[in-house]
C-alpha cells in the first residue's frame, strides 16, 4: 500500500528499489488567457554541495537522459490531458554515479511570463514514486504519493520533490517549494548556466 505524504515530510526508500518511475500529474482551471498550458518535468541530478556537476545533468525536455542512461525523461507532454501521470521520469539508482547525491525533481510552466500563467492556475498536482521490478515492468507498485495541496500565486517553477542518499540510504523528501522566473531561476538555483 503507497504511502501519502504531505508537504516537508521525509521518508526512507525500500532499500531493495532499484528501478523507480516518478510520475508527475496535474490539471489546470479553466480560465480564458489564450493560450494552452505546457508544463514541463525536469530532473537536477545534484552532488554533495547541492548544485549541478555538469551541465548534462539537467535533464528535460531538451536532454531527455543523463550519463550512464541513469534517469530518462520519457517526453514531453504538452498538453497534459487525460488521466494518469502527465510527465514521467524514470531513474535506475544501479547506475547512478558516485557523485550524484540528490535529484531534484521540478515543474515549470513554459513560457509562463509571456503567457501571462502561473500555479494558481494549476490544481490537482502531484508526484509518486512507483517501484519497478525490471526494465519490461510497465506497472510496477506505487510505494508513495505526495499531492501538492499547497496554494500557490505568483510561482512559475516548483522543487516538487527531492530524492537524496543520506547514509547510502535513498530517501524521498517532498518539498512543493515555489520560484518565481520559471526554469531559469530554477536552474540558476541549483548552479547551472542559462
Amino acid at each position: 500500500m503507497a504511502i501519502s505524504l504531505v508537504k516537508g515530510q521525509r521518508v526512507s526508500l525500500d532499500k531493495s528499489m532499484r528501478l523507480a518511475m516518478a510520475g508527475l500529474g496535474w490539471d489546470t482551471n479553466r480560465y480564458d488567457g489564450g493560450y494552452e498550458f505546457d508544463l514541463d518535468a525536469s530532473a537536477f541530478l545534484l552532488g554533495e554541495n547541492g548544485k549541478l556537476q555538469r551541465d548534462e545533468d539537467f535533464i528535460f525536455y531538451n536532454n531527455l537522459e543523463s550519463r550512464n542512461g541513469a534517469v530518462v525523461h520519457t517526453g514531453d507532454n504538452r498538453t497534459g490531458e487525460g488521466e494518469g501521470d502527465d510527465e514521467v521520469i524514470m531513474i535506475d539508482f544501479t547506475k547512478l554515479p558516485d557523485d550524484i547525491k540528490k535529484i531534484a525533481i521540478c515543474v515549470t510552466i513554459h513560457e509562463a511570463a509571456e503567457r501571462g500563467q502561473n500555479f494558481g492556475q494549476v490544481s490537482n498536482a502531484y508526484i509518486r514514486i512507483v517501484k519497478l521490478e525490471n526494465e519490461n515492468d510497465q506497472t510496477g507498485e506505487q510505494v508513495l504519493r505526495f499531492d501538492l495541496e499547497e496554494e500557490f500565486s505568483i510561482e512559475t517553477a516548483l522543487v516538487v520533490a527531492e530524492i537524496y542518499k543520506r547514509n547510502g540510504e535513498w530517501k524521498f523528501n517532498a518539498v512543493a517549494a515555489g520560484y518565481q522566473g520559471g526554469l531559469e531561476a530554477i536552474v540558476r538555483s541549483f548552479g547551472g548556466n542559462v
